[in-house]
């Protein structure tokens, strides 16, 4: 069994011409709109690498057990196929084992859906040894329920007889062979957690660090291809200690899998730690949550999220919504947070502030109305910094050097007792430092 998640054939995946269904039954009809969904599908499909030949929708009550669709739509998807010479069928809801098989059968070309392109795109931009561990993770989970019905078409190795009706005592050995897939996937996903664990003890050792440091965090969020890396990127270049680290940015779905974390600079000694976060998108696999859970632990400890929207798309308000469902998932629902209109170069004519009055329009690209951002993050986070009178005697000079290093020297003077300072510090230092401060 391949690691791969796409159900692709051998042959090179850009000649992978797919078919995408969509269904439009009363359960969903509140959420996302079904042709905004099946447009975001079509961007997905494309970012996994294959063409979009044609998109069919059906509306419908109720799902089909059999098809998910309808019979005679099922027709329909056959003709298209053999129409415009289509080898892949992609549905924009998560398909059981059972239901691919039946569709695999009955219109004759791979049948898959939206959680496997998901999955095959995170398996091809994933970089890190975590990143890849966690989409790893997702993948198996996705596999375990769907060996019996998928067979060759998910495993290319799977038996096809003693199916769940063979009953006992008539086991072939497609039987056996799906026990021993399901029984190398179980050790698979222990493994893979137990991988995870030793990965996350690393990690909590550098949060621990970081904590130390007393530094604030700042997290961006948002929906995928909002511009969360081309923010990221304008503070490193213009405040990060290393304008080397910026961090890898595209117009396309999914460009960042990884949670990058930056120590950003700015004048007065005053520093925070900016992260970087994989964007979400609707109908986000269930298994990817769970599995990115660990890594998205960084924005639970936020003292202030940075929600990036891309103000082009005409579907934002359906994004914000995505966003804040899957923060709440992740237990995130308490922290501070602004909103931050991205891509406003694109944007004509916009109501944005009549519905968001106290958000704030941007281009990260451009500059236009960073330095506002940088102001509005700053007086969130730095907000706990006193400005204090302080002598400090000549003998203590260590103390001095800390001050220099780490706060913000207004005024400056010598005396025969010592140097006597008037300086922005932390509560916590003024704290530590209480000794030293005079007129109060």
């Amino acid at each position: 069994m391949g690691d791969k998640m796409i159900l692709k054939s051998d042959e090179n995946i850009n000649k992978q011409r797919a078919i995408l269904v969509g269904f439009n039954h009363s359960s969903n009809r509140n959420e996302i709109d079904i042709n905004d969904s099946m447009e975001e599908l079509t961007e997905l499909v494309y970012a996994a690498g294959a063409d979009v030949m044609d998109v069919m929708i059906q509306n419908k009550a109720t799902i089909d057990v059999r098809f998910y669709i309808g019979k005679g739509k099922v027709e329909e998807v056959k003709l298209a196929c053999e129409h415009f010479g289509a080898n892949l069928v992609i549905f924009n809801d998560e398909l059981s084992g059972a239901q691919m098989r039946n569709l695999c059968e009955a219109i004759e070309v791979e049948v898959i859906d939206r959680t496997a392109v998901i999955l095959d795109i995170f398996a091809k931009r994933a970089k890190t040894k975590e990143g890849k561990l966690q989409v790893e993770l997702a993948q198996q989970k996705y596999r375990l329920p769907r060996l019996i019905g998928l067979g060759n078409a998910l495993s290319r190795v799977g038996g096809s007889s003693g199916g769940s009706g063979a009953g006992i005592g008539n086991r072939g050995p497609g039987e056996q062979k799906l026990e021993l897939d399901r029984r190398r996937i179980n050790d698979r996903i222990v493994e893979i957690r137990r991988e995870l664990d030793e990965v996350k003890k690393n990690r909590q050792v550098q949060r621990q660090q970081r904590i130390k440091s007393d530094l604030p965090v700042v997290a961006l969020v948002g929906y995928t291809n909002a511009g969360k890396s081309t923010v990221m990127n304008y503070f490193v270049n213009h405040n990060a200690e290393d304008p080397e680290k910026t961090v890898f940015e595209k117009d396309m779905l999914f460009a960042t899998l990884e949670t990058a974390n930056r120590r950003i600079e700015f004048e007065g000694n005053k520093s925070l730690i900016l992260t970087d976060t994989v964007g979400f998108v609707s109908k986000l696999p269930h298994n990817l949550v769970e599995a990115f859970k660990a890594t998205l632990e960084e924005v639970t400890e936020a003292d202030l999220l940075v929600h990036i929207i891309d103000a082009s798309n005409e579907k934002y308000q359906m994004q914000i919504d995505v966003t804040e469902k899957v923060l709440k998932e992740i237990g995130v629902e308490n922290t501070p947070s602004v909103y931050v209109f991205n891509k406003i170069d694109r944007v004509e004519d916009n109501h944005i502030l009549e519905d968001f009055p106290e958000s704030l329009l941007v281009s990260a690209k451009n500059g236009t109305n960073m330095d506002e951002l940088v102001k509005i993050i700053k007086a969130h986070v730095f907000n706990d910094f006193k400005t204090v009178q302080m002598m400090i005697p000549y003998t203590d000079g260590n103390i001095l050097s800390y001050l220099n290093e780490e706060a913000n020297i207004l005024n400056q003077d010598y005396t025969e007792e010592g140097t006597v300072l008037e300086v922005e510090v932390s509560i916590v230092d003024s704290e530590k430092l209480k000794k030293y401060i005079i007129g109060e």
